[in-house]
């Protein structure tokens, strides 16, 4: 059973950056693409980000183009999202993923932009 850690969440100000990263607990095979959700309090969890194998392909939600970054390491089994000009709004519990077998979560992270 593969795990997924997250790491790098906590409180920051508006307009300050965080990074946050996930590793899988394994060897995970090749060719799956990972990446990363959010929920925030009484809301739907809804897509943040996500890269493909290669990373040669990065998607983002409208709502974070141009201030975060998603990046992975093969070789280390991990996937980073660089958060920037961070906003109260982006305030969530964060949640990353890779496309297996099925789709694996990683138990989330707590995001804290204070205003």
């Amino acid at each position: 059973q593969v795990q997924l850690v997250e790491s790098g969440g906590g409180l920051v100000q508006a307009g300050g950056s965080l990074r946050l990263s996930c590793a899988a607990s394994e060897r995970t095979g090749t060719n799956y693409a990972m990446g990363w959700f959010r929920q925030a309090p009484g809301k739907e969890r809804e897509f943040v980000a996500a890269i493909s194998w290669s990373g040669g392909r990065a998607d983002y939600a409208d709502s974070v183009k141009g201030r975060f970054t998603i990046s992975r390491d093969n070789a280390k089994n991990t996937v980073d999202l660089q958060m920037n000009s961070l906003k109260p709004d982006d305030t969530a519990v964060y949640y990353c993923y890779a496309d297996l077998s099925r789709r694996y979560w990683g138990q989330g992270t707590q995001v804290t932009v204070s205003s």
